[in-house]
């Protein structure tokens, strides 16, 4: 997607149309030796030429296969690793040209949850001193109302200060790492698969807290997920992601009421239907070999495993490209899913 010269999404009241992130081109590749004895220098791209708009107080959803490349541009995202080229520009500013304290400020306006609660909590380090650690500002006595203060905001008791990671649920985890990222008052949240190691009835009350703390703390959320069910009630906006290219941009609604891309048509098909037993008919089986991401050929990254591949799709990258207002597609030969599968 030319996203610079597109106007923004804004379908939703959840946000304002403001671009508080804007990427362009990035790209991650990592330089790798393969073979044993005449060692060959190779590159594997994780991400590559994305280009993609975050606004201002919405929640993006970014969805796609183990692989796919969204944790990488995660930490692209907040410069956890520095990119082979491109920018990431946070309200127009640059990030990677950023340095001193204007980078540390940026440090507090952004920050991510990950993952595995406990294996991103100091298990040496007390409740209290975990979320205090960025709270540098305030003398000893308001640090500690503050920390009382996070602890309430995330639905735990200030009771636990003294107490160690390893006596805490999964999810008093999970909550824990929200209030610890919320102690420095940010703007940019990226939740990096913050429930999908957590049971179903844990999984929905977090995402209930984080649409509270959103609404009332006005944060602007990038969501990362394989699960397209979570994704379709959390996210205003949603980006397909394939083996380190950005597939399909649109709205929520939009997206998963019409998918244009094969891929995101193969993912949606696997979602199971509530309250009717999986139809075998309905799902879209993809066949063929998963490219390996080192040295990829010039083409399009799904055409190995997709059904609706040309002959242009073996010889050219495709561009993701406005189809319709909001909609961004990256496919030479797209179309709605019920014409789709008539072919």
């Amino acid at each position: 997607m030319d996203s610079a010269a597109a106007e923004p999404a804004r379908h939703d009241a959840g946000h304002d149309g403001r671009r508080l992130v804007e990427v362009r081109g990035l790209t991650k590749l990592y330089p790798i030796e393969i073979g044993w004895l005449a060692k060959k220098r190779s590159l594997l791209s994780a991400v590559e030429d994305i280009d993609l708009d975050v606004l201002k107080g919405e929640t993006l959803g970014l969805v796609g296969e183990s692989g796919s490349g969204k944790s990488t541009l995660a930490r692209l995202l907040i410069r956890l690793i520095e990119p082979t080229r491109g920018e990431v520009r946070y309200l127009g500013r640059n990030i990677y040209r950023m340095r001193g304290g204007e980078l540390r400020r940026l440090r507090r306006k952004i920050q991510i949850v990950f993952q595995d609660p406990y294996s991103s909590l100091n298990p040496r380090h007390a409740v209290g001193q975990i979320i205090s650690e960025g709270i540098t500002e305030l003398g000893r006595r308001q640090a500690a109302r503050r920390v009382g203060d996070l602890l309430e905001l995330v639905g735990l008791s200030p009771d636990v200060l003294q107490r160690y990671p390893h006596e805490f649920s999964g999810g008093q985890r999970q909550r824990i790492c929200i209030a610890r990222a919320l102690a420095v008052n940010p703007e940019f949240l990226i939740l990096d698969e913050p429930v999908s190691s957590l049971d179903v009835s844990v999984q929905a009350k977090i995402l209930n807290l984080l649409r509270e703390l959103k609404d009332n703390l006005k944060l602007t959320y990038v969501f990362i997920s394989h699960d397209l069910g979570v994704v379709k009630h959390i996210a205003d906006r949603v980006a397909v992601m394939y083996l380190g290219h950005m597939m399909e941009v649109a709205p929520a609604s939009l997206l998963f009421a019409n998918p244009l891309h094969p891929y995101t048509q193969a993912l949606l098909s696997a979602v199971p239907a509530v309250g009717r037993p999986p139809r075998s008919d309905g799902r879209i089986r993809l066949e063929g070999e998963i490219p390996t991401p080192i040295d990829i050929a010039a083409r399009c990254r799904f055409a190995s495993r997709c059904f609706r591949a040309v002959e242009r799709s073996w010889k050219e990258v495709p561009a993701l490209e406005p189809v319709e207002p909001d909609h961004f597609v990256k496919c030479f030969n797209f179309a709605p899913l019920d014409r789709a599968r008539q072919q």
